[in-house]
């Protein structure tokens, strides 16, 4: 008999092109991750909404990149 360990999902996982994938929907993650992780709430979401969706969603990956897994 073999003991092993738990593996467990460590990434959040998000469609971009079905109902997660809007960008409310992002910037209410991107707002409850960074208190999660105290970082600047306020500076992200000004920053993920200085430009147009793409703009949004590389903002997202940079800051979450390592938590959020984002498909297309």
């Amino acid at each position: 008999m073999a003991i092993k360990k738990k593996v467990s999902k460590s990434t959040i996982e998000i469609d971009l092109t079905g109902p997660n994938g809007n960008a409310f929907y992002l910037i209410g993650t991107a707002r409850k991750l960074s208190k999660q992780l105290g970082l600047d709430t306020d500076a992200i979401q000004t920053e993920m909404m200085s430009g147009n969706y793409e703009h949004l969603v590389a903002t997202f990956d940079k800051h979450f990149g390592h938590f959020v897994t984002l498909y297309r």
